[in-house]
Protein backbone atom coordinates (compact mmCIF):
# COMPACT_ATOMS: atom_id res chain seq x y z
CA UNK A 1 0.00 0.00 0.00
CA UNK A 2 3.16 2.50 0.37
CA UNK A 3 4.41 1.62 -2.90
CA UNK A 4 0.92 2.51 -4.10
CA UNK A 5 0.61 5.90 -2.17
CA UNK A 6 4.42 6.38 -3.47
CA UNK A 7 3.67 5.64 -7.48
CA UNK A 8 0.33 6.15 -8.41
CA UNK A 9 0.67 9.62 -9.64
CA UNK A 10 2.99 8.59 -12.36
CA UNK A 11 0.28 7.20 -13.48
CA UNK A 12 -2.32 10.13 -13.27
CA UNK A 13 -2.17 13.03 -16.00
CA UNK A 14 -0.91 11.08 -18.90
CA UNK A 15 -2.82 9.53 -22.18
CA UNK A 16 -2.75 5.46 -21.16
CA UNK A 17 -3.25 2.55 -22.96
CA UNK A 18 -6.15 -0.08 -23.35
CA UNK A 19 -4.45 -2.29 -21.30
CA UNK A 20 -3.46 0.35 -19.15
CA UNK A 21 -6.86 1.29 -18.69
CA UNK A 22 -7.72 -1.92 -18.39
CA UNK A 23 -5.45 -2.56 -15.80
CA UNK A 24 -6.69 0.96 -14.14
CA UNK A 25 -9.71 -1.41 -12.98
CA UNK A 26 -8.38 -4.31 -12.78
CA UNK A 27 -5.49 -4.17 -10.74
CA UNK A 28 -6.54 -2.34 -7.34
CA UNK A 29 -9.63 -4.62 -7.54
CA UNK A 30 -7.21 -7.57 -7.47
CA UNK A 31 -5.64 -5.74 -4.77
CA UNK A 32 -8.39 -5.25 -2.24
CA UNK A 33 -9.05 -8.68 -2.49
CA UNK A 34 -5.95 -9.91 -2.27
CA UNK A 35 -6.28 -7.33 1.26
CA UNK A 36 -9.48 -8.87 1.80
CA UNK A 37 -8.39 -12.47 1.63
CA UNK A 38 -5.97 -11.48 4.35
CA UNK A 39 -8.14 -9.60 6.30
CA UNK A 40 -10.69 -12.84 6.26
CA UNK A 41 -7.45 -15.36 6.96
CA UNK A 42 -6.75 -12.98 10.40
CA UNK A 43 -9.86 -12.76 11.84
CA UNK A 44 -10.56 -16.55 11.14
CA UNK A 45 -13.04 -16.59 8.85
CA UNK A 46 -11.67 -18.97 6.31
CA UNK A 47 -14.79 -20.32 4.33
CA UNK A 48 -15.08 -16.35 2.84
CA UNK A 49 -11.31 -16.20 2.24
CA UNK A 50 -12.23 -19.48 -0.04
CA UNK A 51 -15.22 -18.10 -1.90
CA UNK A 52 -12.99 -14.69 -2.44
CA UNK A 53 -10.06 -16.89 -4.48
CA UNK A 54 -12.23 -17.18 -7.26
CA UNK A 55 -12.81 -13.51 -8.09
CA UNK A 56 -9.03 -12.52 -7.07
CA UNK A 57 -7.97 -15.54 -9.44
CA UNK A 58 -10.70 -14.38 -12.15
CA UNK A 59 -9.51 -10.87 -12.20
CA UNK A 60 -5.49 -11.75 -12.32
CA UNK A 61 -6.02 -14.44 -15.49
CA UNK A 62 -7.86 -11.47 -16.95
CA UNK A 63 -5.06 -9.31 -16.61
CA UNK A 64 -2.38 -11.64 -17.71
CA UNK A 65 -4.81 -12.82 -20.51
CA UNK A 66 -4.99 -9.32 -21.72
CA UNK A 67 -1.62 -8.67 -21.38
CA UNK A 68 -0.58 -11.59 -23.32
CA UNK A 69 -3.81 -11.46 -26.05
CA UNK A 70 -4.19 -7.57 -27.14
CA UNK A 71 -7.36 -9.08 -28.93
CA UNK A 72 -9.11 -9.14 -25.89
CA UNK A 73 -8.83 -5.67 -25.16
CA UNK A 74 -11.82 -4.94 -27.79
CA UNK A 75 -14.00 -7.23 -25.51
CA UNK A 76 -12.85 -5.59 -22.69
CA UNK A 77 -13.38 -1.96 -23.91
CA UNK A 78 -16.63 -3.26 -25.08
CA UNK A 79 -18.00 -3.95 -21.41
CA UNK A 80 -16.33 -7.28 -21.61
CA UNK A 81 -19.89 -9.17 -21.91
CA UNK A 82 -20.06 -12.36 -20.75
CA UNK A 83 -21.81 -13.55 -24.14
CA UNK A 84 -18.31 -12.82 -25.85
CA UNK A 85 -15.79 -12.70 -23.11
CA UNK A 86 -13.76 -15.92 -22.98
CA UNK A 87 -14.65 -17.90 -19.85
CA UNK A 88 -11.81 -18.34 -17.38
CA UNK A 89 -11.03 -22.02 -18.12
CA UNK A 90 -10.69 -20.99 -21.49
CA UNK A 91 -8.25 -18.03 -20.24
CA UNK A 92 -6.21 -20.61 -18.24
CA UNK A 93 -6.41 -23.05 -21.40
CA UNK A 94 -5.11 -19.60 -23.51
CA UNK A 95 -2.35 -18.41 -21.31
CA UNK A 96 -0.95 -22.45 -20.55
CA UNK A 97 -0.45 -22.49 -24.89
CA UNK A 98 0.88 -18.97 -25.21
CA UNK A 99 2.42 -17.63 -21.79
CA UNK A 100 4.05 -21.47 -20.68
CA UNK A 101 4.57 -23.12 -23.56
CA UNK A 102 1.94 -25.66 -22.92
CA UNK A 103 4.26 -26.48 -19.88
CA UNK A 104 0.75 -28.28 -18.18
CA UNK A 105 -0.31 -30.82 -20.69
CA UNK A 106 -3.82 -30.37 -19.82
CA UNK A 107 -5.60 -27.88 -17.39
CA UNK A 108 -8.98 -28.94 -17.80
CA UNK A 109 -10.84 -28.76 -14.53
CA UNK A 110 -8.79 -26.10 -13.06
CA UNK A 111 -11.82 -24.03 -11.97
CA UNK A 112 -13.80 -27.15 -10.87
CA UNK A 113 -12.90 -25.99 -7.01
CA UNK A 114 -12.81 -22.49 -7.30
CA UNK A 115 -16.56 -22.46 -8.71
CA UNK A 116 -17.11 -25.24 -6.35
CA UNK A 117 -16.39 -22.61 -3.53
CA UNK A 118 -17.89 -19.92 -4.83
CA UNK A 119 -21.68 -21.44 -6.19
CA UNK A 120 -22.02 -23.78 -2.92
CA UNK A 121 -22.75 -27.16 -4.19
CA UNK A 122 -22.22 -30.19 -2.38
CA UNK A 123 -18.46 -30.48 -2.76
CA UNK A 124 -18.36 -26.47 -1.16
CA UNK A 125 -18.55 -28.57 2.25
CA UNK A 126 -15.46 -29.52 2.48
CA UNK A 127 -14.23 -25.63 3.36
CA UNK A 128 -16.29 -24.61 6.25
CA UNK A 129 -16.66 -28.69 7.85
CA UNK A 130 -14.67 -29.16 11.40
CA UNK A 131 -14.13 -32.18 13.67
CA UNK A 132 -15.55 -31.43 17.31
CA UNK A 133 -13.74 -32.66 20.53
CA UNK A 134 -15.89 -35.97 20.44
CA UNK A 135 -15.45 -36.60 16.40
CA UNK A 136 -18.29 -35.39 15.16
CA UNK A 137 -18.05 -33.66 12.16
CA UNK A 138 -20.03 -30.20 11.98
CA UNK A 139 -20.64 -27.62 9.83
CA UNK A 140 -19.17 -23.67 10.74
CA UNK A 141 -21.07 -20.74 10.40
CA UNK A 142 -18.73 -18.48 11.99
CA UNK A 143 -15.05 -18.41 12.72
CA UNK A 144 -12.36 -21.71 11.86
CA UNK A 145 -9.21 -21.08 14.44
CA UNK A 146 -8.89 -24.83 14.28
CA UNK A 147 -7.61 -25.38 10.39
CA UNK A 148 -4.07 -23.63 9.73
CA UNK A 149 -3.88 -26.15 7.04
CA UNK A 150 -6.58 -24.65 5.19
CA UNK A 151 -5.56 -21.02 6.25
CA UNK A 152 -2.04 -21.98 4.06
CA UNK A 153 -3.89 -23.44 1.25
CA UNK A 154 -5.82 -19.85 0.50
CA UNK A 155 -2.99 -18.06 1.22
CA UNK A 156 -1.00 -20.57 -1.34
CA UNK A 157 -3.81 -19.74 -4.02
CA UNK A 158 -3.67 -16.36 -3.27
CA UNK A 159 -0.21 -14.79 -2.76
CA UNK A 160 0.91 -16.27 -7.01
CA UNK A 161 -2.07 -14.38 -8.39
CA UNK A 162 -1.14 -11.31 -6.32
CA UNK A 163 2.22 -11.40 -7.82
CA UNK A 164 1.29 -12.31 -11.42
CA UNK A 165 -0.71 -8.65 -11.04
CA UNK A 166 2.44 -6.81 -9.49
CA UNK A 167 4.49 -8.08 -12.11
CA UNK A 168 2.25 -7.22 -15.23
CA UNK A 169 1.72 -3.72 -13.42
CA UNK A 170 5.13 -3.53 -13.46
CA UNK A 171 5.68 -4.05 -17.02
CA UNK A 172 2.66 -1.68 -18.18
CA UNK A 173 3.76 1.09 -15.78
CA UNK A 174 7.14 0.62 -15.36
CA UNK A 175 8.72 2.42 -12.15
CA UNK A 176 6.77 5.90 -11.23
CA UNK A 177 9.61 9.22 -11.28
CA UNK A 178 8.37 10.72 -8.03
CA UNK A 179 8.79 7.17 -6.24
CA UNK A 180 12.09 6.50 -7.79
CA UNK A 181 13.82 10.14 -6.73
CA UNK A 182 12.86 9.41 -3.18
CA UNK A 183 16.12 8.70 -0.96
CA UNK A 184 16.04 5.07 -0.35
CA UNK A 185 13.46 3.62 -2.70
CA UNK A 186 14.10 0.42 -3.86
CA UNK A 187 12.20 -0.74 -7.40
CA UNK A 188 9.64 -2.71 -6.89
CA UNK A 189 6.68 -3.57 -8.38
CA UNK A 190 4.10 -0.11 -9.63
CA UNK A 191 0.42 -0.07 -8.32
CA UNK A 192 -1.86 2.11 -9.56
CA UNK A 193 -5.53 3.24 -8.05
Amino acid sequence: MELNSRTAPATHGRELSALQRALCILVPQTISLSLSIRELIRQGYLFGAKVLVRPLTERAVTILYLFKNPGGLEIWDDGWDYRRRPKLQQMIEYLNEHLLSEKFDSLKGFTHDLNSATHGDPFSARWNIVLRDDGVPVFLSSKNPTSPTLADEICAEAIPWLAATMGIMSAAFGQGESAASEPGFEPGPTIIN
